[in-house]
């Protein structure tokens, strides 16, 4: 039976990944048995099953290949959850019943677990005229409202919430207010934002010309190319969005540039799609692939490797037939095209396997003779796949060779692929793979470098007592048990902190030049970078042919970068507010049962007078001892009025099952003060409260204070990111909308939590 690399890998395949009953009785008893039952479902459309199911086992074993999570988790399971990570939806109708319809979709999709991406360039400008109705249009973020509340509301795949990428195009006239949406940090929070910027803007850009907004051949506005660019780039320098994606590269670079146009991306970026494409992701893990691994003969067992991807191959396009689809028109488009997205993982600790410091010239170099062996692999595997079951059914072979990578490919594939057709339209992919690596033993993520070669991990028990252990980085693993456990580490060992942006940028392009879609990675800069060097990155990702750019600078709406200690030899996470690691760490708390309740509890009860209700709402908050620390345990919520009861009822439910998680539950306050009411909210004691919701928050939160949970009224994320709760040892990050801990990160252009591994991009 496999041992798991380290207790959190096991933990996390239990949480995640393991099949269990609805009452949580383990039905994968071991982690072969989850190979085995992707393994067996995938083959499932096979001739041949016995055959394939075995050599499909193989390549998960060991950890491998690693399928994305929604396959991992969702395989064999006879549930009803699409096996791709994520959509990009249909074209947004300019009406408001199109805008309507499309909303539903969204939520259907994000019900079977798949993220979403949607470009908001189609709906006309904020006051353009609607005809019919006289009154002027809201304009897209109005409707990016609407799509981020119920993106709130919908749980994906039972355990996590949706998560949503929205694009604009940089000539739209509502451009500069999407630009600025995410300086207010309570807006569009279900969100990841990214402008689409064209070859024409960039030349603009660079000869300080005009450049016009515009909608439907109508000029709104003309400004300073300059000026708007500089606007992006002041708005990811002081919080991280928008993104910047190079669109007219994506579509000259698309194999299916004759066929579609692209104006969208998957959540992370690492997939531009078409409307109602799918994106279909999985990884070869590169770590397990390294012989000799820190040797004088340390090197990439390629051949291992191309039997591996071809293997991988074969499997992902097994599961476009094994899938269920939300809707028709993804199942249609998935269909018809057949794309996949096989990336990789572990890459720089193969790198440090053989030698190689991330981010030199040397290691750039090596990279991008991995990934074109990958690409190679990959494109004529799904050759062999087109001679025995057919190239995918739009494929147009004259068309195909003069567009996309297919042009700079070796001519023995090209010539494959014009005798025998290519099952697969687009291959490979670059995604991130924070919870998958980690699961595998802490490999690397993705192409990302490593961020700390070890970490204590601390586990919060059931009795308020916590356990700790270290998380080693893989290579650092392997290095110690060829070298012993006290050798120093050589020099090229580099981390996230030690390297330079453009290093990262010289990575990114290089991976980049073989990939076929795009690379999901986020370029660290530090802190006190100057604004004009943080803009030289971007040009620099455009000039060097990345097809898109996310940074990421510690920053007072997103909080700091995690600090190293630099008086050890493996640095422990010492610090952990919003921050931007390569792999969940820090002071990670995760509470596995919920609290149990003793049969006397103290508490207090509070009145609540609501301007627009006779009656008033009574609050009683019970309270609990954890670890000599007074925290809430339940809360209930009465009133004499019938019309409150189904809400009251229903917040009673949900607060306090969140408090009996455990943990930092301060956010229930940060969540229920922001909610406004339309109708207009009341002036209280000198305050303006939004809403009946938002004082009842206040409610909670003063009680929070008076019982020495919160240090103070107003210490939340928004006004003070950096506050303690009673208890908690650390910062705290943004709240995770899974776990309840403040322990959300970006990692890889995503936010994740370190604690429970939830993700924003789905």
């Amino acid at each position: 039976m496999t041992r798991f690399a380290a207790p959190i890998a096991e933990q996390i395949w239990d949480m995640k990944y393991r099949l269990k009953e609805a009452d949580g009785t383990a039905i994968d008893l071991s982690v072969e048995d989850t190979w085995r039952r992707i393994a067996r479902a995938l083959a499932s459309v096979e001739t041949d099953t016995a055959a394939w199911e075995d050599k499909f086992y193989h390549a998960l074993e060991d950890f491998k290949y690693l399928p994305a999570g929604r396959i991992t988790a969702g395989a064999g399971t006879d549930r009803s959850v699409t096996l791709f990570n994520c959509f990009v939806m249909g074209t947004i109708p300019d009406s408001m019943g199109g805008i309507f319809d499309m909303l539903k979709e969204a939520a259907l999709t994000m019900q079977q677990g798949g993220g979403i991406g949607y470009d908001f360039s189609t709906i006309r400008p904020k006051g353009a005229v609607v005809k019919g109705v006289a009154a002027d249009a809201s304009g897209p973020l109005s409707f990016m409202d609407v799509w981020d509340a119920m993106c709130r509301t919908i749980m994906s795949a039972g355990s996590r919430r949706g998560a949503m990428m929205a694009t604009m195009r940089c000539d739209h006239p509502d451009v500069e207010q999407f630009i600025a949406a995410k300086a207010d940090s309570a807006r569009l929070r279900m969100f990841n934002l990214s402008v689409l910027v064209t070859d024409a803007f960039m030349e603009a850009v660079k000869a300080d010309g005009p450049w016009d907004l515009q909608f439907d051949g109508k000029v709104y506005h003309t400004v300073q190319a300059r000026d708007l660019w500089n606007r992006i780039m002041k708005a990811t320098y002081d919080y991280a969005e928008p993104g910047v994606i190079f669109i007219d590269r994506i579509n000259e670079k698309n194999n299916l540039n004759y066929i579609e146009t692209i104006c969208a991306t998957n959540p992370c970026g690492e997939q531009p799609l078409p409307p109602y494409g799918a994106c279909l992701l999985g990884s070869i893990n590169m770590a397990r692939l390294v012989e000799d691994a820190f040797g004088p003969d340390a090197r990439l067992d390629v051949e291992k490797m191309n039997d591996l991807v071809a293997t991988a191959v074969r499997m992902m396009d097994n599961v476009v037939d094994a899938s269920r689809f939300p809707l028709p028109q993804q199942q249609e488009e998935a269909l018809n095209k057949r794309r996949i997205g096989l990336g990789v993982t572990g890459l720089a600790d193969a790198l440090l396997m053989c030698g190689l410091r991330y981010g030199s010239e040397e290691a750039a170099a090596q990279t991008e003779d991995w990934l074109k062996a990958i690409a190679r692999a990959s494109y004529l595997a799904s050759v062999d796949l087109a001679k025995e079951k057919g190239a995918f059914p739009l494929f147009d072979a004259d068309k195909y060779l003069a567009s996309g990578n297919m042009m700079a490919m070796d001519e023995d594939v090209r010539e494959a692929v014009r005798q025998h057709g290519i099952r697969n339209a687009l291959v490979t992919s670059i995604a991130p793979t924070g919870t998958i690596s980690l699961y595998a033993g802490n490999v690397s993520s993705g192409i990302e470098p490593v961020f700390a070669y070890s970490y204590t991990r601390k586990v919060l028990q059931k009795d308020g007592s916590r356990t700790e252990e270290e998380v080693v980085d893989y290579a650092v693993q392997m290095y110690r048990e060829r070298h012993g456990e006290d050798a120093d580490l050589p020099d090229y060992f580099v981390n996230a902190q030690t390297l330079a942006p453009l290093e990262h940028v010289r990575m990114q392009a290089a991976a980049q030049k073989w990939v076929d879609s795009s690379i999901s990675k986020t370029i660290n800069c530090p802190e006190d970078i100057s604004f004009e060097d943080f803009k030289e990155v971007y040009l620099e990702a455009y000039e060097q042919g990345c097809k898109g750019c996310t940074t990421y600078r510690p920053n007072d709406v997103t909080g700091s970068v995690l600090t190293v200690s630099e008086e050890k030899k493996a640095p422990e996470v010492v610090a952990n507010d919003d921050a931007e690691p390569q792999r969940p760490h820090g002071d990670v708390i995760y509470m596995s049962e919920p609290l149990d309740r003793p049969q006397t509890l103290e508490g207090a009860t509070y009145k609540l007078k609501w301007h627009d209700s006779e009656h008033a709402i009574y609050l009683t908050i019970n309270d609990i001892i954890v670890g000599g620390h007074r925290r809430p345990f339940e809360v209930f919520i009465n009133s004499k009025n019938m019309e409150h009861y189904a809400w009251t009822l229903a917040l009673t439910r949900m607060i306090s099952a969140v408090f009996r998680r455990g943990g930092d539950v301060s956010f229930v306050v940060e969540e229920l003060k922001a909610v406004f009411d339309p109708r207009g909210g009341a002036w209280v004691q000198g305050k303006y409260i939004p809403s009946i919701l938002a004082a009842i928050g206040g409610v909670i939160e003063q009680h929070l204070v008076a019982i020495g949970f919160l240090e103070g009224e107003g210490m939340g994320l928004k006004s003070d990111p950096t506050a303690k709760v009673v208890g908690l040892d650390t910062p705290r990050g943004k709240a995770c909308p899974s776990c309840g801990q403040f322990s959300m990160m970006m990692v890889e252009g995503c936010m994740t939590c370190s604690s429970c591994g939830h993700s924003k991009c789905g």
